[in-house]
């Protein structure tokens, strides 16, 4: 069913976007606004997301300017946080965008296990705890929720194992949200984009060894634009991109004895990769 687009009783109804200071985020954020959508803003980077807030404001001037919160989703009180924010501006959230997140490459253990577990939190924590908390207001819009995973959530990832992990939960918990809360009026979507061109990659850059990765890496505008139109649509998983579609769900299928090492080697080829955090 396509995600109804009835405003609820409160009156500023919004879409709250977090890790929106860049990347999927900023473009997520950008793609809304160009449908209508009121924003609500949320990232470590208050400038960035100044900086998004005005450019938004700017393009749709009758419109409210986006909501600007700066916060850390890593920290333990930071949903208690957000939803005060979203309280005091007399707002509500119709649809929720779990966007924020990162990935760190090298061998679980030889990596910081503090930065691993502050992972954790982001990328799985926050992603149920915001979800369960607006939940009710979600339900009350008729809105949606889009889970920002990855085509890292199909199989397991040596040398970048707890982000694969990570993503994996986020497929997991949304495809199971979405058949609890079918028939209620609510979307669940889980967005698994592949490679994306973002500022950190385009720094880093692809190697000739990195051929089918560079092959199938879409821009963050287009990985924005699918999701926005799978959660409109209803779907319950989207991968953008005909070659991600294909390495995505022909993980499963693979012997692990030949993918465990496919994967472990390309993932040596990348440094730290902070995704929309």
């Amino acid at each position: 069913p396509r995600l109804s687009r009835r405003r609820a009783m409160n009156p500023r109804s919004v879409t709250l976007v977090t890790g929106a200071s860049g990347g999927i985020g900023a473009e997520l954020a950008r793609h809304f606004a160009a449908h209508g959508h009121d924003l609500a803003l949320v990232a470590r980077n208050g400038r960035k997301l100044e900086a998004l807030a005005h450019e938004i404001a700017d393009r749709a001037p009758a419109r409210p300017a986006p909501l600007v919160i700066p916060l850390d989703l890593s920290a333990p009180d930071s949903g208690e946080a957000l939803e005060r924010e979203i309280s005091a501006a007399g707002a509500s959230v119709e649809i929720l965008v779990n966007n924020a997140g990162y990935g760190l490459a090298g061998p679980a253990a030889g990596l910081d296990r503090a930065e691993q577990t502050a992972m954790v939190d982001l990328n799985v924590r926050a992603v149920v705890d915001l979800a369960l908390r607006f939940l009710p207001q979600i339900v009350a819009a008729h809105g949606g929720l889009l889970n920002v995973a990855s085509t890292a959530a199909f199989q397991p990832g040596p040398g970048m194992a707890v982000y694969y992990a990570s993503k994996a939960f986020v497929l997991s918990f949304s495809e199971a949200l979405a058949q609890e809360l079918k028939g209620s009026g609510v979307t669940v979507t889980a967005l698994c984009p592949g490679p994306t061109i973002t500022g950190f990659q385009e720094r880093a850059g692809f190697d000739s060894s990195m051929l089918l990765t560079r092959m199938a890496a879409m821009s963050a505008a287009d990985v924005a634009a699918a999701g926005y139109s799978a959660l409109m649509t209803g779907e319950r998983v989207a991968i953008p991109g005909l070659i991600n579609r294909i390495a995505a769900l022909g993980a499963p299928l693979t012997p692990h004895a030949v993918l465990l090492p496919l994967v472990e080697r390309m993932q040596k080829k990348r440094g730290r990769s902070d995704a929309d955090a």
